[in-house]
């Protein structure tokens, strides 16, 4: 019952985002009271498909640069060559947390110039700290028996970590990756701020024009892909951890 009822969530979930993106139209009778002064319901000053695949994009190249430091850095601060550096690494992965996002673009403006670049920087930065600390989680629990077993079987050190302590972190790097992803959807809105397609360009316009229902679509869209693509990651780890027996099939 519940796997049904998660289907058609899914299911309703998909077919509203994609009325959202190509057939908004078909819901501009509820989107007209939310406006005022003849003002349109449905954005049209730009194509929503294409704002969202934009978007996407930079949430994508965002983290992949954040998983590949992240997780280099959980390697290393986890190695006994490393160990002293953990807890500088992780003061700076939280301060790139912490910073606000705004802030991170006003200094990378003057640097990079307005468009993808600066939004880029801001959105690496707030991907990096539960990517760091669930690496580090991840392979600090890995248990000193296994470790011991492997060393018995005749394992080297990059034997012992990529056959052995990566896949038993493996979901808890997964989950560090899924949680990231979701953050930097909702932050890349911002970037319409400094010229950057996004779907934030939908809801600055209505914050603009006092246009409720372009506010209402942009966040709606958002907050849809958001859902739904942590949704599929949490299918992907699933279909993962069972593959490599970690989870029961």
């Amino acid at each position: 019952m519940k796997l049904v009822l998660a289907n058609l969530f899914r299911a309703a979930a998909l077919v509203l985002l994609l009325i959202l993106l190509f057939r908004t139209e078909w819901l501009s009778f509820l989107l007209l009271p939310l406006t005022s002064n003849n003002a349109p319901a449905v954005y049209t000053q730009n194509s929503l498909p294409h704002l969202a695949a934009s978007h996407l994009f930079l949430v994508a190249i965002s983290i992949v640069g954040s998983a590949v430091l992240a997780i280099l850095g959980g390697i290393f601060v986890t190695r006994k060559s490393g160990e002293d550096f953990l807890p500088l690494s992780r003061a700076i992965a939280n301060a790139g947390q912490t910073f606000p996002p705004v802030a991170v673009l006003a200094l990378a403006v003057p640097a990079t110039g307005f468009g993808a670049g600066p939004t880029l920087i801001a959105l690496f930065l707030y991907g990096l700290l539960p990517i760091f600390e669930n690496t580090v989680s991840g392979l600090k629990q890995v248990s000193p028996s296994v470790l011991d077993a492997a060393d018995g079987m005749g394992m080297n050190g990059t034997q012992r970590l990529f056959q052995v302590e990566l896949p038993l972190a493996l979901p808890l790097i997964l989950e560090g990756l899924k949680v990231a992803t979701v953050i930097n959807i909702g932050t890349a809105t911002i970037g319409s701020t400094v010229a950057a397609k996004g779907l934030g360009e939908v809801i600055i316009a209505g914050l603009i024009s006092d246009n409720t229902a372009f506010i209402l679509q942009g966040g709606l869209i958002v907050g849809l892909m958001a859902v739904l693509i942590y949704d599929a990651m949490g299918l992907i780890e699933n279909a993962i951890t069972e593959r490599i027996g970690l989870r029961p099939a």
